[in-house]
């Protein structure tokens, strides 16, 4: 099974290449199958890393960002790859 976690954040005002860097060095104990860095407006960035695992493995994640880096917590979400039709 293919497990996709992500990760979601919005940088502090005019933190937002700060924020994606900060992202793109965060290194995981072990690599997943992919892992894929996007950016969107309003200083998003958003961490998607895919794995071969069951859906509740323990699988590592992105820490939370320094506090002055972030304008809220980031949101976390978890998905099982499905067959498509």
């Amino acid at each position: 099974m293919t497990v996709a976690l992500m990760w979601e954040a919005k940088a502090a005002p005019g933190r937002g290449v700060e924020l994606l860097e900060w992202a793109r060095a965060r290194e995981l104990p072990y690599a997943p199958l992919r892992r894929e860095l996007l950016h969107a407006p309003q200083d998003r960035v958003l961490v998607i890393t895919w794995w071969d695992a069951p859906y509740d493995a323990d699988l590592p994640e992105l820490p939370t960002p320094p506090p002055d880096l972030i304008a809220r917590p980031p949101h976390r979400w978890r998905f099982e790859s499905v067959a498509a039709k």
